[in-house]
């Protein structure tokens, strides 16, 4: 059996004696989409913000391709591959879609972020950043201003920018958040294409999204994995239905 992309096992994170994620295991394949649901405080931020090291476990363990990624601080797990989504847009609202995204490129090079100006001049980092526009739809866009985007175009955009720093695996929270029908629509089918080329996470409360794109599925209750399986096993699951979906199998 191929070994997987991630690998983690039996993470757990305390806050004032509350246990944010239980003993948490799970795997993720190369080329697999895994979507992470569960309600409101589930522990599936906490949980993202272990995987690229913004908070450190207070037990358990984190693989990416085989290497132990535990402690190795969050600027390093980038070099190596990681790359995130927030829940809320996290955009220099003042600079360009390209100049976004370039930085990004820039950072993944190893450039300080000091050096503004060779976001705009360098031209592989231009050239880099306007491929990752490309993919995500935006092409056409990169000289705007973030602010002069739609809400659903700087969702886009944040994809981009985690492109631009050449991830093996995306760890996305909510993308779809604040999207419209319409909008959400295009970011399924945008997560479509990307999944043929990078592994991704996918945490997110729109279940026909999730049903839609994931090839397995986790769910967290209070911390704990209830079920993980794949969509089909899921929907089929009493407990999950009892603590989450709440709805009769079809």
């Amino acid at each position: 059996m191929a070994e997987p992309l991630l690998r983690v096992e039996n993470l757990v994170r305390r806050f004032d004696g509350i246990v944010a994620t239980d003993s948490v295991s799970l795997e993720v394949g190369r080329g697999e989409l895994h979507a992470i649901i569960g309600p409101n405080g589930a522990g599936k931020t906490t949980l993202i913000s272990q995987l690229t090291g913004q908070l450190l476990p207070h037990s358990g363990s984190i693989q990416l391709a085989g290497k132990d990624i535990t402690r190795v601080p969050a600027w390093r797990r980038s070099a190596l591959g990681l790359a995130r989504s927030f829940q809320i847009t996290s955009l220099l609202s003042d600079f360009t879609a390209l100049d976004n995204v370039a930085l990004a490129a820039q950072a993944h090079d190893g450039h300080s972020f000091h050096f503004w100006g060779n976001a705009r001049k360098v031209a592989h980092l231009r050239k880099a950043a306007q491929s990752a526009l490309d993919r995500v739809g935006l092409g056409h866009r990169g000289d705007f201003v973030v602010s002069q985007l739609s809400h659903g175009e700087q969702r886009e955009l944040e994809l981009a920018v985690a492109l631009a720093t050449k991830p093996q695996l995306l760890l996305l929270d909510e993308p779809m958040a604040g999207l419209g029908v319409a909008e959400s629509a295009r970011m399924v089918e945008l997560l479509q294409k990307l999944r043929r080329e990078v592994s991704i996470v996918l945490v997110e409360h729109d279940m026909s999204a999730v049903f839609a794109l994931a090839d397995r599925i986790t769910v967290l209750v209070r911390g704990r994995v209830i079920a993980s399986g794949q969509p089909s096993e899921i929907r089929q699951n009493e407990e999950v239905r009892r603590a989450y979906l709440g709805a009769p199998a079809r």
